[in-house]
C-alpha cells in the first residue's frame, strides 16, 4: 500500500506532474500580480507570465516559475514598457472617445461603432503581441508584424483569444455577487490560467518557428 501511495505521489506520476503545474501556474500568477501593481509594467509582467506559460506548454520538464519570470521580466523591460504606455494611450482614447458619442446622435453614432471596431481590432494585436514578445526576441516593429501574422492567419482564433482575454474580467465584473469568489480565484491563478488558455490556442503555430527548449543549466539562479 505504501508503495501505491509513494508510486501516486511521485513527481513524475500523472498526479504529481498536475501538482506540480499547479504550482508552477499558482507561483506565476502571484508574481504577475507583484510586477504589474505599478500598472506602467503591465507590459512586462504579462510577457514574463505568457514566458512561463509557453514553456510549459512546450514540456520544460524543470521550469523554475520564479527564475524563469524574473528573467523573462527583465529580458523584456523596455519592450514591455512600450507596449503598456501604448496600450494604456489606446485605452483612454477609446474611453474618451466612447464617453463623448455615448449619446451621440446622426451622423456621430456611425463614429461610435467606427471606435468599437477600432478597440476590438486593437486588442486582438495586443492579445497576440503579448505571447509573439513572450516567445520571440525581435524588434518591436517586427513583433507587431508578426503579431499581426498570427492574428489575421486564423481571425476565428483570434477572436477567441481576445474573448478568453477580457471575458472573464467583465465576467466578474458583472456578477458582484460571487466577487469574494472570483478575486480568490484571480489572486491564486486566473491570470495564468488565462495566459495559458490563450497560450494553448497559439502554441501550435509558434512551435513551427521555435527550437527545441533545452533544461536549464541552473534551474535555481
Amino acid at each position: 500500500m505504501r508503495e501505491k501511495i509513494a508510486a501516486f505521489l511521485d513527481n513524475d506520476s500523472p498526479f504529481g506532474r498536475a501538482m506540480g503545474r499547479c504550482g508552477v501556474l499558482i507561483a506565476a500568477n502571484i508574481l504577475f500580480l507583484i510586477f504589474s501593481f505599478p500598472v506602467l509594467t503591465i507590459g512586462p509582467a504579462l510577457i514574463a507570465l505568457f514566458t512561463v506559460t509557453l514553456k510549459m506548454l512546450r514540456g520544460r520538464p524543470d521550469l523554475n516559475p520564479f527564475a524563469e519570470y524574473w528573467r523573462a521580466f527583465k529580458g523584456n523591460f523596455k519592450q514591455g514598457m512600450a507596449i503598456s504606455l501604448i496600450a494604456l494611450m489606446i485605452v483612454f482614447v477609446t474611453i474618451a472617445d466612447v464617453r463623448f458619442l455615448v449619446d451621440a446622435e446622426g451622423i456621430l453614432v456611425y463614429f461610435k461603432y467606427m471606435v468599437y471596431f477600432a478597440a476590438g481590432l486593437a486588442l486582438i494585436l495586443f492579445v497576440h503581441l503579448i505571447p509573439v514578445t513572450a516567445a520571440f526576441a525581435d524588434t518591436l516593429p517586427n513583433l507587431l508584424r508578426n503579431a499581426f501574422y498570427f492574428a489575421a492567419k486564423n481571425p476565428a482564433r483570434a477572436a477567441a483569444a481576445a474573448a478568453v482575454f477580457v471575458g472573464p474580467m467583465i465576467f466578474t465584473y458583472v456578477d458582484l455577487q460571487r466577487l469574494p469568489l472570483y478575486a480568490f480565484i484571480w489572486v491564486t491563478c486566473g491570470f495564468s490560467l488565462t495566459a495559458l488558455a490563450i497560450s494553448k490556442l497559439l502554441i501550435k503555430d509558434f512551435n513551427r518557428f521555435l527550437p527545441e527548449i533545452e533544461p536549464d543549466p541552473d534551474p535555481d539562479m
